[in-house]
């Protein structure tokens, strides 16, 4: 979609920046991974019985933080560093997805550091690995599923799409492409879902990343999660960024929810003086 469908000046964003806290962060959905009383995902607990070696943890946390080498570690973080850097070594393009590119080795070697940290139940350092992999190129996402999954760890790929919800918007927008482009519908619902409990401005600049990515499948799973679990007033919100492109999508949504969500969110578009016709 071109960019100047969004050419209408933003409105400010009446809901605050407090809405992802007051919902209490991202929800974890259809991964396997638990959310504790205070949000945290069961992948920030150290994973009991998984095997691996003290070299290989520290292979993984020097290989992604460089410099940095975990204290009492030696001699075994020139294979994790040159993972990492091929791993980390990129950006992605905005809204580009797949695995083209990402050294399918240097993906290997982080989840095998994983299995290390895990087994010294160095849960802290493992999180930070994660964090750091969420962070890093898109593309790096359906390979690091696969490998997470094989390896046992598919509570740290939860922790992982749980870190991916909160990047920027665009950033959020080009892992949600990378994943719907290998095919794995599910993980990219659950990051959109968890995306959906965003600031409505961050939630905005996403879906339109999206739609200018041509990422029609994604905006409109993005859109359905925002109207599903936020207030007609919240949408409304939203809508003012660009009124004529989000009501008809935002309406459309909430008719799939159900008849009173889109009745309440045709109310509160009227209210805002937004058009619903």
């Amino acid at each position: 979609m071109p960019a100047g469908a969004f050419g209408t000046p933003a409105a400010p964003d009446l809901a605050g920046s407090g809405e992802f806290a007051a919902h209490g962060g991202p929800v974890q959905a259809g991964s396997g991974g638990g959310v504790g009383d205070r949000g945290v995902p069961a992948g920030a607990q150290a994973a009991p019985g998984q095997a691996g070696t003290g070299a290989a943890g520290a292979a993984g946390a020097a290989g992604v933080f460089g410099a940095q080498a975990a204290p009492g570690q030696a001699g075994t973080g020139a294979a994790g560093a040159a993972g990492a850097a091929g791993v980390f070594g990129a950006q992605a393009a905005p809204g580009r997805g797949g695995a083209g590119g990402v050294d399918r080795g240097g993906v290997r070697g982080l989840v095998a550091g994983l299995v290390g940290l895990r087994a010294e139940g160095r849960s802290g350092e493992a999180h930070a690995v994660l964090c750091e992999a969420a962070a890093g190129p898109a593309g790096s996402l359906p390979g690091l599923a696969v490998e997470l999954g094989r390896a046992g760890l598919g509570a740290d790929w939860a922790t992982l799409l749980w870190e991916a919800a909160s990047l920027p918007p665009e950033r959020l927008a080009a892992a949600a492409a990378a994943l719907g482009d290998a095919g794995r519908h599910a993980d990219c619902d659950a990051l959109l879902r968890q995306g959906a409990a965003r600031p409505t401005a961050d939630v905005a600049d996403a879906a339109q990343a999206l739609a200018t990515a041509g990422r029609t499948r994604e905006t409109d799973t993005l859109l359905g999660a925002f109207v599903r679990v936020r207030t007609a007033e919240e949408a409304a919100a939203l809508a003012r960024r660009a009124p004529q492109w989000f009501a008809p999508r935002l309406l459309r949504a909430a008719r799939a929810v159900s008849a009173s969500r889109h009745r309440d969110l045709a109310h509160a578009l009227r209210a805002a003086g937004i058009a619903t016709a």
